[in-house]
This record gives C-alpha cells, structure tokens and sequence, in this order.
C-alpha cells in the first residue's frame, strides 16, 4: 500500500481521467455514459464531447430525444462515434424499459449492456455507486506486471490476480491513481523511471529503456 500512496502523492497535480471527473456528480448514468465514450478515445477528446452532451442530456429520457445521426454529431470526433451513438440510445431505452429508468447496481445486470466490458461494469460499479470493484485497463495491467505484483498475460487475468492482492478498500481508487500514474510517470514506453517516487519498489519488468 506504500506504493499506492506514493504515486497517490506524486500525481496530486496532475489531471485524473475524465471518468473519474464525472464521477464527481454522482450520476452513475453519467459515470455509464462517459465510459462508452471513453473507449479508444484521447482523454481531451471525450472531455469535449462529454461537456456538449451532458448540457444537453443527463438522463436516459433526455438522450431518447436524440436520434442517432444528431447523437453521433454531438459526440463526434470520438472513436466509433456512430457506434457508440446507437449503443448509448440502446443502453438509455433498456434503462428505461427494463430498470425503471435506473442504472443496475449489479455487474451481471450491467454486462448484458452492448458496449459495456468488465472495465466499464466495474467503473459504474466503483465510482457511480460507489460499490468497491476494481477496473482493470491496459494502464492497470501494464503497471501492475510491471511493478511486479502480477504476472498475468489479460486484464481479466489481472483483475482476478489484484482481488487477491489488494485490500477492498483500495479497489474503487485504485484505477485513477494507476491511469494517471500511468499517463503522466509510467509511461508505456520509456517510463519516467528517474523522477518516479515507487523507483525503489519496482521491479521495471520488461521496461527496455527508461528515463
């Protein structure tokens, strides 16, 4: 844990992901939303299309409004925008329909979701609900192998490793610290290793060139 509150310390100033940052409202439809959007996209580019959306829509009847063509525009230049346009209004009509016009709180009920994977399921989960789950992304993989605390070749296989690993109340943060970490110090190639505060904990597994 000397580790996690190391590098907690080191990114105090740096910005954290945008997900986390919706999280911040206390929506988990937001915190939802947000992540479908996040998917193979630059952190700046869904910033930008999250504040246009979400001054307009903020809850699954709003989005309905939308059709699909105005919700790509809206959303555009997103990776997939068109994609993800129709599994948003998908998402926001299943809400609906089947849960009241509720997000479930559960990550069986979530992964029946087009569009929505482990990553997203436990992110709605941790900072939407606040329920501990831990999300594992490429950051969250690619540090913890490198750090030395898993030895795993997927993120599922990560995930399933770090739920052994590290205390439950951890799990919710564990994310944002890793991905800013991981944006900002541990570079996915040649890492930030000189000016890094967990330097002497790391096991810089399969680092080839650092700096």
């Amino acid at each position: 844990m000397r580790i996690l509150k190391l590098a907690r310390a080191q990114i105090r100033d740096c910005e954290v992901p945008i997900v986390t940052l919706v999280a911040g409202r206390r929506s988990p439809y937001l915190v939802l939303i947000s992540c479908i959007l996040s998917l193979r996209t630059k952190d700046k580019t869904t910033v930008e299309a999250c504040r246009r959306l979400f001054r307009k829509a903020r809850t699954p009847r709003a989005m309905l409004a939308f059709s699909p063509s105005a919700l790509s525009r809206l959303i555009y230049p997103v990776g997939f925008y068109r994609t993800k346009a129709r599994a948003i209004l998908v998402v926001s009509r299943r809400i609906i329909a089947e849960f009241a016009g509720r997000v479930p709180d559960t990550q069986e009920e979530l992964l029946r979701f087009k569009g929505v994977g482990r990553k997203t399921a436990n992110l709605v989960l941790g900072l939407g609900f606040g329920i501990p789950a831990l999300c594992v992304d490429t950051h969250v993989h690619r540090i913890s192998n490198r750090l030395g605390w898993v030895r795993t070749r997927t993120p599922e296989e990560t995930e399933y490793a770090l739920e052994k690993r590290i205390p439950r109340q951890w799990w919710i943060e564990l994310n944002t610290i890793l991905v800013t970490f991981g944006q900002n110090v541990c570079l996915p190639v040649s890492p930030l290793c000189s000016r890094c505060a967990v330097r002497r904990y790391c096991a810089r597994a399969g680092v080839a060139q650092w700096r």
